[in-house]
């Protein structure tokens, strides 16, 4: 994994200062070194410039990025942050094309199938990647996101000038970006977060490269489109087939995405997800006589303030120790402290650049941070919720009839902390519906969906396009931020593609959960596992947390400079601080109740004044 960034503008010349613009380029390098801490690059054409930090994972040795080639007179250039899975067979097949490998890389894949097959080449990847490339023969920049948006990859225009950055933060660090926030952007923090919309960067004029999206730019336009889309299909499967074939596709993803050349690990919660993850990687591992890491997450003293509920009704623990003696795995238990978590939720701002999953983000920064001491590389039971159909309101007859996003239902609560002149003037409810209409209208329908069947497929697009992505920036940032490289591979798009057109009752058959994942799984996991009730992402039911995070809010609106506090109603903080708190009526999704909307407040404060945002 590592991080690029870059510009590009037809009417310049960069080679003639070009002392000048290498170090702007060194600049957005240093902006986001913590994704690549191993090494770093630049690259200056006449028209372009590429960056690249990295983090070593394959190709030790001769990995350096950019990666440049010249063949007959035509240079190409390549920064590229991710992993391409079927590399070996795409080398293989290039190889009998006449192609000579100076590398071990799968950045160099990309790059001489690129120069051989043209852009389309990108079809071919089984991936995660953001992808700068420039072709000095057509006098073309290309940037190019995988398929389901799991690495990021941010540009604004200024000028005549293209930015590009894996993070926004890498934005910033190029001359005349600034940190802008307009009514829209308020309207994606307050309505929207910590989600966003998709194709933008919340700062006014930031943009974010769509997933499955190629965007290329030469000397006299800029050209948008996608190479991959999802689809709807008629499902021709029996259960049976669609059981065995849902098993072959997870194991080989898992499988697939063990490619590296230092040691893997896994994050284990004792829930289905993670631990068929961790069975296939730790039966692998087992055939080379080796022994697979895995590490699981608790907060202090968590077994004394647990409070089971409706979404969280039991602890990970015993669940983890009884797949670790099934697995046979190398296990640690890692504890976030109150006081970590409170430290992390400013290092999770500048890590994602946005204000974002309060302690559930924060606690995951720390975690990862633990993980690294031991490995660089992680495997993730993340998004098989998403795909298979595993949270609540996938069986909620109130999600059903709401025309809004499922996970977030009412803005009354996050409006409760709010000004009203703040609420008067954004409209948020208008903004919220606009972005969830966009996304229903976009939905991949069957025409012979019944109703039931196409809302069900409006909450799984839903799902993928906002919730997923959410999640998976959450993943990304706070494993990068921490030179960690962790993997999702139940995301890969060929288990997305096949499970979106599964009818419900093949995906939750007799009702249950997430029904078809464990079917699949049967003979992978001990029962006790893989027909465990859901319970999600732990998070602290210690008071002690929620008073620390009150009276740094105190001591914020005490603050007459504090510029969170133009936007909050004092008296409204205080009558929530001395209300008792509700764990059960999360505002978005699962875990965000009462005390990380305060813990979100603190974060939007920190963001406001660390990025000096300039709102208008």
């Amino acid at each position: 994994m590592c991080g690029i960034a870059g510009f590009f503008n037809p009417y310049r010349d960069y080679k003639t200062e070009e002392t000048k613009w290498l170090g702007i380029l060194n600049g957005m390098n240093h902006a986001q070194k913590q994704r690549g801490p191993d090494d770093e690059g630049t690259y200056l054409s006449p028209i372009c410039g590429l960056a690249h930090v990295r983090l070593e994972i394959i190709d030790l040795v001769t990995g350096h990025q950019p990666l440049v080639k010249e063949r007959h007179g035509r240079e190409c250039a390549i920064v590229f942050n991710g992993e391409i899975y079927n590399m070996d067979e795409l080398k293989t097949e290039l190889l009998l094309e006449g192609v000579k490998f100076r590398t071990t890389s799968d950045t160099e894949v990309i790059l001489e199938g690129y120069m051989l097959h043209g852009r389309d080449y990108i079809k071919k990847l089984n991936g995660i990647f953001a992808i700068a490339l420039w072709d000095s023969a057509s006098e073309e920049l290309f940037l190019f996101r995988d398929r389901l948006g799991i690495k990021p990859l941010f540009y604004t225009m200024t000028g005549e000038t293209l930015v590009f950055s894996s993070e926004i933060k890498g934005l910033f660090a190029y001359p005349g970006v600034e940190p802008v926030l307009d009514r829209d952007g308020l309207c994606e923090i307050f309505a929207l977060g910590p989600a966003k919309s998709y194709g933008k960067g919340v700062f006014k004029d930031v943009l974010e490269v769509l997933p499955g999206q190629c965007i290329t730019f030469d000397r006299t336009s800029c050209t948008e489109d996608f190479y991959w889309k999802l689809e709807s299909h008629p499902h021709e499967d029996s259960l049976e087939k669609t059981v065995e074939k849902t098993a072959w596709l997870v194991e080989d993803a898992v499988k697939k995405q063990m490619l590296s050349d230092i040691p893997i690990s896994t994050f284990l919660s004792g829930g289905v997800d993670s631990s068929l993850v961790t069975a296939i990687c730790a039966k692998e591992l087992k055939k080379q006589g080796k022994v697979l890491n895995t590490f699981s997450f608790d907060f202090t003293d968590n077994n004394k303030y647990f409070k089971s509920n409706s979404f969280q009704p039991s602890q990970d623990r015993p669940f983890v120790e009884q797949m670790v003696q099934f697995a046979g795995t190398n296990h640690r238990f890692l504890e976030c402290s109150n006081q970590d978590q409170l430290d992390c939720l400013f290092k999770a701002v500048d890590a994602r650049d946005l204000p974002c999953m309060a302690d559930v983000e924060s606690s995951m920064l720390y975690f990862c941070s633990q993980v690294k001491e031991y490995n660089k590389v992680t495997l993730t039971g993340e998004c098989a919720d998403e795909i298979f159909g595993g949270y609540p309101w996938f069986h909620s007859e109130e999600a059903f009839r709401t025309d809004a996003f499922p996970w977030s239902m009412s803005m009354q609560p996050r409006q409760a902390l709010l000004d009203e002149s703040v609420i008067h003037e954004l409209h948020m409810e208008d903004y919220a519906r606009a972005a969830y209409e966009k996304t229903i209208h976009e939905t991949p329908l069957l025409a012979g969906d019944t109703p039931e069947e196409k809302r069900r497929r409006e909450i799984a697009y839903l799902n993928l396009r906002w919730f997923m992505v959410t999640l998976l920036d959450r993943m990304d940032r706070t494993s990068m931020y921490n030179g960690l490289e962790a993997r999702v591979p139940l995301a890969d798009h060929r288990i997305v593609e096949y499970i979106f057109s599964v009818p419900w009752e093949m995906k939750c058959p007799d009702g249950i959960v997430k029904g078809l994942l464990r079917h699949a799984g049967e003979g992978l996991l001990p029962k006790e596992i893989l027909w465990r009730r859901k319970s999600p992402y732990p998070k602290t039911y210690d008071p002690t947390y929620e008073k620390l995070l009150g009276d740094q809010l105190k001591e914020v609106l005490a603050d007459a400079s504090a510029p969170v506090r133009t936007l909050l109603d004092t008296k409204k903080v205080h009558a929530f601080l001395n209300s008792p708190s509700d764990y059960g009526k999360p505002w978005y999704g699962q875990l965000m109740a009462g005390p990380q909307m305060l813990a979100y407040m603190l974060q939007v404060n920190y963001w406001l004044e660390k990025y000096k945002i300039r709102i208008i």
